[in-house]
């Protein structure tokens, strides 16, 4: 129905994807493929600025905010560091100090006001191009919610034993014989 309806409103496009293998193939078509899932989720609910500084931005809102009782109060502190974690672990691959990142972030009164990683630069996301589909970001939050508070309702939990692991084999006992004075 869906490509029935494109076809009528001329938004219908033949995309060839190419390669050298059938690996690299593969490989471009599932970019495409997410390039596809995030324009159509971007169509529905529109974008927000990218790199976790939307979330963060969330991350805003709850500041001051009180639970009823101490465990509701610890519950909105950790969700308050949880929303800054993506932005974090980006500054953290870019080589650079996340807390720092953060912390100009959250200091910024622009909501548009982030930290580009590919480039290193502060500025408005928008203007970067850096932006995230509103429905991505605002299913992998709820999704979150969703697994934590299963996590936090579970009054039991299976995991497999780790093995222990074995002492090192090899070397000799002792050190190096002759090397008794050099440290």
């Amino acid at each position: 129905l869906q490509e029935r309806l494109a076809k009528l409103a001329g938004g219908v496009a033949i995309i060839r994807v190419g390669g050298a293998s059938e690996t690299e193939v593969k490989e471009r078509k599932d970019r495409v493929d997410d390039a596809l899932n995030a324009t159509r989720a971007a169509v529905q609910e529109g974008v927000v600025v990218g790199g976790g500084v939307a979330l963060v931005q969330a991350s805003k809102k709850l500041h001051g905010l009180e639970g009823v009782n101490p465990d509701q109060t610890a519950g909105i502190a950790i969700v308050r560091k949880a929303l800054q974690s993506p932005l974090r672990q980006i500054a953290e691959n870019a080589g650079v100090d996340g807390s720092v990142v953060a912390g100009k972030i959250m200091d910024s009164d622009d909501p548009a006001y982030g930290f580009n990683a590919q480039t290193e630069e502060y500025g408005d996301m928008y203007k970067f191009g850096v932006i995230d589909p509103a429905k991505v970001v605002r299913t992998a939050l709820q999704d979150a919610a969703s697994v934590a508070g299963l996590l936090i309702t579970t009054e039991a939990m299976i995991a497999e034993k780790p093995e222990p692991k074995g002492q090192a084999g090899g070397g000799m006992p002792g050190g190096m014989g002759g090397m008794d004075g050099m440290m």
